[in-house]
């Protein structure tokens, strides 16, 4: 059964230019990069090269990229960063649609005591720049808003939003997770103080991510071991990861304009082909700027579970919203601070594309979500609908 991959925004295919290059780091070069002789030193030499194209991907200088884990490790040592630099300040300021990396940091932050500012979005998922105005104040440490929302892919304005913060003497965070290698970023264009990325958005394997920290600004280790990554990370070095890491910011900053054009054209030729075939079709966060791969559907009258069902029967990967959140049995929170009603939340999926997705498994897609909505249609009167489309197996959503 082919394979049709519509779930970018979850993980990403490995590109082969970036399995080529991190290679030889499984197995020749195997040295630790702290190590004083020459094996150590090439393994050294391939780390700062990573830096400089995963900079150059931002508009950054290299040595102001900090090697971590993940997205998540990235987004609380932000946040860790932050409120270490000033222990006074209890205040910070997030959105209601953040990923969940931040959501419960900043939940688990507020049981010990901190004040946190959750801001609202309007039906189409756009933030007032002027709700952060009023939130911000002397005890504000830090302000940590997105950069492209991850289930609806709705972008916000991040560099208006970071001079607010640094107006006010707060440190400005954006996970740009989603948003990296998908639109152009320029850090030096704001006082963006942090921002977050990951690897394998990008085609590059799991397991590794990267921290904006703009010159100048002060930063306070979150993970305390040896003196790698300039003292400030502990811990030796994923090597073969960052190396991959790095060769897929050079392709994707190469392929940005890719991206702007004929990823933006799969989509929206995928929307409105599906709203000339489906009725009750609404797309999340359409009539706004969003990021040039992703499509949030909601499909009025067609349990959304079913119908994941019967696309993963057909092979179609797709995705009830984060990967971070599937399985999970509170509605979308994302959906639901854009004022969704539960049932809306449940017959929302998610499609995301890459570069790697082509036009024909584009239109084999659209082929498979109609005939999957057609049949569910069809069973509405016979009983419940999932029961009726999971005959066959007890299918996997995919994450």
């Amino acid at each position: 059964m082919e394979t049709l991959y519509f779930d970018n925004n979850a993980t990403t295919r490995l590109d082969p230019e970036v399995r080529e290059e991190m290679l030889p780091f499984l197995d020749g070069l195997y040295g630790n990069p702290s190590s004083a002789y020459a094996l150590g030193r090439v393994i050294r030499d391939a780390i700062e090269q990573a830096r400089e194209r995963v900079a150059a991907l931002i508009g950054a200088e290299p040595e102001t990229i900090l090697f971590t884990s993940c997205g998540t490790e990235s987004d609380n040592a932000a946040i860790f960063s932050a409120l270490e630099h000033d222990p006074d300040r209890k205040h910070i300021v997030t959105t209601k649609v953040e990923h969940s990396a931040i959501i419960k940091h900043a939940e688990k932050l507020a049981r010990k005591g901190f004040d946190i500012t959750w801001l609202k979005v309007d039906s189409s998922g756009r933030l007032n720049p002027d709700d952060l105005r009023k939130a911000v104040h002397d005890e504000t440490a830090i302000v940590t808003i997105m950069m492209a929302n991850n289930e609806t892919g709705v972008l916000f304005p991040v560099h208006e939003l970071a001079a607010i913060a640094a107006e006010a003497g707060a440190f400005f965070h954006t996970d740009a997770v989603q948003a990296v290698g998908k639109i152009p970023i320029d850090v030096t264009a704001s006082p963006i103080d942090f921002l977050s990325l990951s690897a394998h958005k990008l085609h590059a394997p799991k397991g590794v991510g990267a921290l904006y920290i703009r010159k100048g600004v002060k930063f306070h280790n979150f993970l305390v071991g040896g003196g790698q990554e300039s003292g400030r990370r502990g811990g030796t070095e994923n090597v073969a990861s960052i190396v991959a890491m790095g060769k897929a910011a050079e392709l994707a900053r190469l392929a940005l304009d890719e991206e702007l054009t004929r990823v933006t054209a799969l989509r929206d030729g995928f929307e409105v082909e599906l709203r000339a075939r489906i009725s009750n079709l609404e797309i999340n966060g359409g009539n706004v700027e969003r990021l040039p791969n992703t499509s949030s559907l909601t499909f009025r009258d067609i349990d959304g579970e079913a119908l994941l069902i019967l696309l993963d029967q057909s092979g179609v990967c797709a995705s009830a919203g984060s990967a971070c959140t599937t399985g999970a049995v509170t509605p979308s929170h994302v959906l639901t601070a854009m004022g969704r009603d539960v049932e809306s939340c449940k017959n929302t999926l998610r499609f995301s594309f890459s570069r790697f997705t082509t036009e024909d498994e584009v239109d084999h897609g659209i082929e498979h979500i109609v005939r999957a909505v057609e049949k569910i249609r069809s069973l509405c009167g016979s009983g419940p609908v999932v029961q009726h489309v999971a005959h066959r197996e007890k299918s996997a959503i995919p994450a």
